[in-house]
Parts: C-alpha cells; sequence; structure tokens
C-alpha cells in the first residue's frame, strides 16, 4: 500500500506546467519545420533554375501566381518556425524574467514585422506594384 506522502509531489503538479500550452508550441514546430523542407526545396531549385536570368525575368517568375502563392507560405512558415525556436532558446538559456519576457516578445513582434515585410513585397511584386 502506498502512504499518502509518496503521491504528495505528483498531487502538487498534477495539471500544473507547460503541458497546456507547450503541446501547441511543439505541434506547431515541427510542422512548420516538415513544411519548410519541400518549401526551401522548391525555392532552391527554383533559384538554381534561373540563376542566369536577369531582374526582368525573375520578376516575371514572381508574379505567376503559384509562385506567388508559394513564396507567402514560404514566408509565413519561415518565420513563424524562427519565432518559435528563438523563443524556446530564450526560455531555455535566460533565467531572468525581466529579460526573458521583453525579449520573446521583441523575438515574435521582430517575426511578424519581417514575415509582413516579405509578404507585402512579394504582393507588391505579383500585382505590379
Amino acid at each position: 500500500m502506498v502512504g499518502t506522502n509518496a503521491r504528495a509531489p505528483f498531487d502538487r503538479i498534477h495539471g500544473l506546467g507547460s503541458a497546456k500550452a507547450g503541446a501547441w508550441h511543439w505541434w506547431v514546430q515541427r510542422v512548420t519545420a516538415v513544411a519548410l523542407i519541400p518549401l526551401i526545396l522548391w525555392l532552391t531549385a527554383s533559384l538554381f533554375a534561373r540563376a542566369r536570368s536577369d531582374y526582368g525575368a525573375f520578376i516575371l517568375w514572381l508574379r505567376m501566381p503559384w509562385t506567388t502563392v508559394m513564396m507567402v507560405l514560404l514566408l509565413i512558415a519561415l518565420f513563424l518556425h524562427m519565432a518559435l525556436g528563438l523563443q524556446v532558446v530564450v526560455e531555455d538559456y535566460v533565467h531572468t524574467a525581466r529579460i526573458k519576457i521583453p525579449l520573446v516578445v521583441m523575438i515574435h513582434l521582430g517575426c511578424f514585422v519581417l514575415a509582413v515585410t516579405g509578404i507585402i513585397a512579394t504582393l507588391r511584386i505579383a500585382f505590379g506594384g
């Protein structure tokens, strides 16, 4: 028979901890990593195929609907993956809450700004702006 003291530590932590929000973070990190594999391969192959093209040919390529969609998906997956990965690094290695919380906020805002800037630039090229 197990005494009440043997279960006390488990009872104190049951239902607490990062398992509530951490599962979403873990899944999104994995999904974006898997999504980035074909997207990066597509971008690399496309850029190598156009290595000797001039600027005008590159712009025409980026204006193709399929290319625009793929580029926007790449930017979303890339910067979301980057923000989540950098957040984990900060949470693991920065131990002062005064520094950690603003750093995580800056990472997410910075990645959001970069993603939006890339998407706007891609759409402006795609729509002739």
